[in-house]
């Protein structure tokens, strides 16, 4: 039976996965009442479409940092994707190259910044960054992605610790002994850093992470690169002010794929005061329950540059490899030009404010 909505990948993924990749992959923190909200959240946004317009050409291609995109959505940094499927983050790469999107490589991956280079050329690729306690391990990374050819830096900004997920607890969550956190070569072991132990992932963040780490650590990274700086993580005005007072290019509002801490608002909530605080001043974007066209277009009508998929591109990892993030990407890429025309927008700069109102506009009625 066909695939025809990103649910179709997700549910056909819960069959392959095995439980301690699936529940890392699908889980929230604390109840799991944000994860839920990143998806009602979108529910409770009404579409307004504007009829009898000229909709027989429709172009939803953009540019971000002067690179020309087929269209705004790109994959969201996702650790260690080989859990899901032999092709990982390359497979991932690559389907997002022919997609026109840009892919974020997550520092935790199971490719290491070379080997997705090479695997993916030409594809618009993205390092997200954690700085780490050794900053001279921050700043390695930072050269390596940038003589592998990334273009932008996305430093997570909400994880000074890993929140309570609690699935990976009783799961014992730890990374199969096939794979390795490729990024980091450790000389003394003679290896790859793994993941081991009673709870793998966040000995290994309470070991590397750095808690001290605050906005002067953006003025130190700008003075180390001339990449691109976009914080993710940006869930109030507050921040987002921040990040343009310490020079960053871009913001994604984010809350982690609700994986950190429990009762944050879903990222579109959070989405208007962070636009209304920088956007003329910032690349703004956003991650965080994107399912349909629908939502990506809502997420623009609110005022977001671009929007990023992270277990979407997981699931169809898991079915079909890359072959299964292509498809997952052309289902949603058509959709989003259905839902272009069905509004009346042939152009991404013909999106307004007022073609999306919250439902309490409605409920008055």
């Amino acid at each position: 039976m066909s695939l025809v909505c990103v649910e179709d990948f997700e549910q056909n993924a819960k069959t392959k996965l095995e439980k301690n990749a699936l529940d890392y992959y699908k889980s929230g923190a604390g109840e799991q009442y944000s994860l839920k909200l990143n998806r009602d959240a979108f529910k409770r946004l009404r579409l307004r479409p504007r009829c009898l317009r000229d909709v027989s050409q429709i172009n939803i291609s953009c540019e971000i940092f002067g690179h020309k995109l087929q269209w705004p959505l790109g994959i969201a940094p996702t650790a260690m994707q080989k859990m899901a499927h032999p092709d990982g983050e390359g497979g991932n790469a690559r389907a997002a190259g022919k997609a026109g999107s840009i892919f974020i490589l997550s520092t935790l991956s199971t490719t290491s910044l070379e080997d997705l280079a090479a695997a993916a050329p030409d594809t618009i690729k993205w390092f997200q960054l954690y700085i780490y306690k050794d900053r001279s391990l921050t700043e390695s990374l930072v050269r390596r992605a940038e003589k592998a050819n990334f273009k932008a830096l996305v430093l997570t900004i909400d994880a000074p610790i890993f929140g309570h997920r609690r699935a990976d607890v009783r799961n014992n969550f730890s990374l199969p002994s096939h794979l390795s956190l490729a990024n980091f070569q450790d000389e003394k072991a003679n290896g790859v850093i793994t993941m081991k132990g009673a709870s793998g992932i966040n000995e290994y963040v309470s070991s590397q992470f750095d808690p001290t780490l605050s906005w002067k650590d953006i003025k130190w990274l700008k003075e180390i690169t001339k990449l691109p700086i976009v914080v993710k993580g940006v869930l109030t005005a507050e921040d987002a002010i921040l990040a343009r007072e310490f020079g960053c290019h871009g913001v994604i509002v984010s809350n982690h794929g609700a994986r950190q801490i429990d009762t944050v608002p879903a990222s579109i909530e959070a989405l208007p005061e962070v636009v209304k605080a920088v956007g003329n001043d910032l690349v703004v974007m956003m991650d965080g329950g994107i399912l349909e066209g629908n939502d990506i277009f809502k997420a623009l009508a609110l005022g977001a540059k671009a929007v990023f998929v992270g277990r979407p591109a997981v699931w169809a990892l898991a079915y079909n490899g890359q072959r299964g993030v292509e498809e997952m990407l052309h289902v949603l890429r058509k959709d989003f030009e259905i839902t272009m025309a069905l509004i009346g927008c042939q152009a991404l700069k013909d999106i307004q404010p007022s073609m999306v109102a919250h439902e309490s506009t409605y409920s008055k009625i």
